[in-house]
């Protein structure tokens, strides 16, 4: 990561910090949030808020329940067969697990990009078309201007403005994910869910990302899950430790990784389990 980027950051969340009108506001919040798969609690009543216009990163060992408290944000949990969720999460002052929310609308706003690329076996154009195509945009002007700056703000329009009629199968695994990132940011979402975006790329590509996400910090509300807390130190401006489906810790990155309040916190950052 740049020292320009690294300074954009600290800059960033000095401004939240200083608690000016609408900067420490929650973008989403939960209050006694549970996740069952069957009789199974994977998150066990957790209340927190990810604030606006910040990255949150979440860490915990394999299973601790991360990626499924990510995907309720978006409800993706309803796709999974014998999940359901208690308590609240509370979006745009609305529990998005009352009975009268629109999923697809939810969608639109929060969206998501995956551990893998998930690329339509579509071209690079239209991959990026989709998502505005599906709420009523068919103007190809429009389109096209979506289109760029979509791939601008992904940081990969300089690698594909020859090429957008290609299949978008024939792009690297680093240009994939950068492309499922301009999916996202297409329909113009309020969040964006980041669930293990680099685990599969090389450090390269990775840096790239992290700098993507950097850049985007301020635009969007930015919640990641990782492995990799070196990951985590860098990019997120807090972070969030879970362990068996509690939510241990939440904190300032910084005050996370170097004066934890829980010793369970530092064990797992010290690497003594997990």
């Amino acid at each position: 990561m740049s020292e320009e980027i690294k300074m954009k950051k600290a800059a960033h969340f000095a401004e939240y910090e200083k608690g000016t009108p609408g900067k420490k506001s929650d973008h989403i919040k939960t209050e006694d949030f549970s996740v069952f798969y069957g009789d199974f609690e994977a998150v066990k009543k957790v209340t927190c808020g990810f604030p606006k216009g910040l990255v949150t990163a979440m860490i915990g060992p394999s299973g601790c329940g991360k990626s499924t408290m990510l995907r309720s944000i978006n409800r993706m949990n309803d796709l999974i067969p014998r999940c359901r969720a208690k308590g609240k999460m509370v979006f745009a002052d609305e529990n998005i697990y009352s009975r009268d929310v629109d999923v697809v609308s939810l969608r639109m706003r929060v969206g998501m990009v995956f551990q893998k690329p998930n690329v339509f076996p579509k071209s690079i154009y239209d991959n990026i078309a989709y998502g505005p195509r599906l709420q009523g945009i068919r103007n190809r002007a429009q389109l096209d201007e979506l289109v760029e700056n979509s791939l601008r703000q992904a940081a990969i329009w300089d690698e594909v403005k020859d090429r957008l009629t290609s299949n978008a199968l024939g792009m690297s695994g680093g240009q994939q994910q950068r492309l499922c990132l301009a999916r996202a940011l297409a329909v113009k979402p309020e969040i964006l869910l980041m669930d293990e975006p680099t685990s599969a790329l090389d450090p390269k590509a990775t840096a790239k990302i992290e700098d993507l996400i950097a850049q985007l910090r301020g635009q969007y509300t930015l919640i990641i899950v990782t492995h990799n807390m070196q990951q985590a130190a860098r990019v997120s401006d807090l972070t969030a430790f879970m362990y068996e489906g509690t939510l241990v810790e939440f904190g300032e990155t910084k005050e996370i990784f170097t004066r934890p309040a829980k010793q369970q916190t530092e064990d797992y950052i010290t690497g003594r389990f997990g």
